[in-house]
Protein backbone atom coordinates (compact mmCIF):
# COMPACT_ATOMS: atom_id res chain seq x y z
CA UNK A 1 0.00 0.00 0.00
CA UNK A 2 1.19 3.36 -1.14
CA UNK A 3 1.59 5.83 1.62
CA UNK A 4 -0.15 9.27 1.32
CA UNK A 5 3.33 11.32 -0.48
CA UNK A 6 3.32 8.44 -2.87
CA UNK A 7 0.12 8.78 -4.39
CA UNK A 8 0.38 12.74 -4.48
CA UNK A 9 3.53 12.25 -5.81
CA UNK A 10 1.17 10.12 -8.64
CA UNK A 11 -1.29 12.54 -8.49
CA UNK A 12 1.47 15.07 -9.74
CA UNK A 13 2.65 13.19 -12.24
CA UNK A 14 -0.22 12.21 -13.64
CA UNK A 15 -1.43 16.27 -14.11
CA UNK A 16 2.01 16.77 -15.49
CA UNK A 17 1.23 14.15 -18.41
CA UNK A 18 -2.04 15.51 -19.01
CA UNK A 19 -2.14 19.10 -18.81
CA UNK A 20 -3.17 19.45 -22.22
CA UNK A 21 -5.86 17.02 -22.35
CA UNK A 22 -9.21 17.46 -20.91
CA UNK A 23 -9.56 15.86 -17.35
CA UNK A 24 -11.10 15.75 -14.27
CA UNK A 25 -10.95 14.44 -10.93
CA UNK A 26 -13.28 11.42 -12.20
CA UNK A 27 -10.94 10.45 -14.20
CA UNK A 28 -7.56 10.78 -11.99
CA UNK A 29 -9.51 8.93 -9.57
CA UNK A 30 -10.33 6.48 -12.15
CA UNK A 31 -6.94 6.16 -13.94
CA UNK A 32 -5.12 6.16 -10.32
CA UNK A 33 -7.86 3.79 -8.78
CA UNK A 34 -8.36 5.94 -5.69
CA UNK A 35 -11.40 7.78 -4.65
CA UNK A 36 -11.96 11.38 -5.60
CA UNK A 37 -12.54 12.69 -2.05
CA UNK A 38 -9.67 10.54 -1.10
CA UNK A 39 -7.29 12.16 -3.84
CA UNK A 40 -8.33 15.59 -3.55
CA UNK A 41 -8.02 15.60 0.77
CA UNK A 42 -4.39 14.39 0.55
CA UNK A 43 -3.02 16.30 -2.39
CA UNK A 44 -4.92 19.34 -0.67
CA UNK A 45 -3.20 18.21 3.15
CA UNK A 46 0.37 17.15 1.65
CA UNK A 47 0.49 20.43 -0.55
CA UNK A 48 -1.87 23.34 0.27
CA UNK A 49 -3.88 23.30 -2.75
CA UNK A 50 -6.21 21.40 -4.45
CA UNK A 51 -6.05 19.33 -7.64
CA UNK A 52 -8.11 21.52 -9.62
CA UNK A 53 -6.28 25.04 -8.52
CA UNK A 54 -2.76 23.00 -9.23
CA UNK A 55 -3.91 22.03 -12.47
CA UNK A 56 -4.87 25.31 -13.46
CA UNK A 57 -2.17 27.40 -11.93
CA UNK A 58 0.57 25.05 -13.78
CA UNK A 59 -1.75 25.34 -17.29
CA UNK A 60 -1.49 29.06 -16.84
CA UNK A 61 2.15 28.90 -16.41
CA UNK A 62 2.72 26.29 -19.32
CA UNK A 63 0.38 29.29 -21.43
CA UNK A 64 2.50 32.60 -19.95
CA UNK A 65 5.83 30.51 -20.99
CA UNK A 66 4.48 29.92 -24.25
CA UNK A 67 3.19 33.60 -24.67
CA UNK A 68 6.61 34.35 -24.21
CA UNK A 69 8.65 31.84 -25.53
CA UNK A 70 6.92 31.21 -29.06
CA UNK A 71 4.95 32.65 -31.59
CA UNK A 72 1.60 30.81 -31.59
CA UNK A 73 -1.54 32.55 -31.40
CA UNK A 74 -3.18 33.37 -28.03
CA UNK A 75 -6.62 31.57 -29.49
CA UNK A 76 -4.09 28.39 -30.21
CA UNK A 77 -2.27 28.64 -26.75
CA UNK A 78 -5.74 28.96 -25.10
CA UNK A 79 -6.99 25.77 -26.34
CA UNK A 80 -3.76 24.16 -25.22
CA UNK A 81 -4.34 25.73 -21.81
CA UNK A 82 -7.85 23.70 -21.48
CA UNK A 83 -9.93 26.73 -22.32
CA UNK A 84 -12.59 26.51 -24.70
CA UNK A 85 -12.64 30.28 -25.52
CA UNK A 86 -9.73 33.11 -25.49
CA UNK A 87 -12.09 35.12 -23.31
CA UNK A 88 -12.26 32.43 -20.86
CA UNK A 89 -8.72 32.46 -20.86
CA UNK A 90 -8.18 36.17 -20.87
CA UNK A 91 -9.94 36.13 -17.85
CA UNK A 92 -8.54 33.68 -15.78
CA UNK A 93 -5.06 34.75 -17.53
CA UNK A 94 -5.38 38.36 -16.41
CA UNK A 95 -6.62 37.09 -12.59
CA UNK A 96 -3.35 34.62 -12.00
CA UNK A 97 -1.16 37.53 -13.68
CA UNK A 98 -2.31 40.73 -13.87
CA UNK A 99 -2.26 41.16 -17.71
CA UNK A 100 -3.99 39.88 -20.58
CA UNK A 101 -2.30 37.42 -22.44
CA UNK A 102 -1.00 40.06 -25.72
CA UNK A 103 -0.37 42.32 -22.96
CA UNK A 104 1.98 40.00 -20.85
CA UNK A 105 2.97 38.64 -24.60
CA UNK A 106 4.53 42.23 -25.16
CA UNK A 107 6.18 42.65 -21.88
CA UNK A 108 8.13 39.49 -23.02
CA UNK A 109 9.09 38.62 -19.00
CA UNK A 110 8.03 34.75 -18.14
CA UNK A 111 7.23 34.84 -14.73
CA UNK A 112 5.72 31.30 -13.65
CA UNK A 113 2.57 31.16 -11.31
CA UNK A 114 2.98 27.53 -10.31
CA UNK A 115 6.14 25.28 -10.64
CA UNK A 116 5.73 21.45 -10.48
CA UNK A 117 5.62 20.21 -6.87
CA UNK A 118 8.32 18.03 -6.29
CA UNK A 119 7.42 15.94 -2.68
CA UNK A 120 11.20 14.94 -2.46
CA UNK A 121 11.98 16.75 -0.42
CA UNK A 122 9.56 18.73 2.40
CA UNK A 123 6.72 19.87 0.52
CA UNK A 124 5.60 23.29 0.61
CA UNK A 125 3.63 25.50 -1.76
CA UNK A 126 5.19 26.44 -4.64
CA UNK A 127 3.52 29.69 -6.34
CA UNK A 128 5.12 32.58 -7.53
CA UNK A 129 2.93 35.74 -6.69
CA UNK A 130 3.42 37.99 -9.42
CA UNK A 131 2.99 41.54 -8.54
CA UNK A 132 2.21 43.59 -11.91
CA UNK A 133 4.30 47.03 -12.12
CA UNK A 134 1.08 49.56 -12.20
CA UNK A 135 1.18 50.54 -16.14
CA UNK A 136 -1.39 52.14 -18.04
CA UNK A 137 -2.53 50.14 -21.19
CA UNK A 138 -4.86 51.90 -23.78
CA UNK A 139 -7.63 49.79 -24.19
Amino acid sequence: MKNQKEVVEEVIDYLERNLEKKISLDQISKDIGYSKFYLNRIFTEQTGITIYKYLQNRRLTVAAEKLVKTHRPITQIAYEAGYDTQQAFSFAFKQAYGYPPKVYRDMGTFMPRQSKISMNRSCTFKSHKFIPEIKEVAA
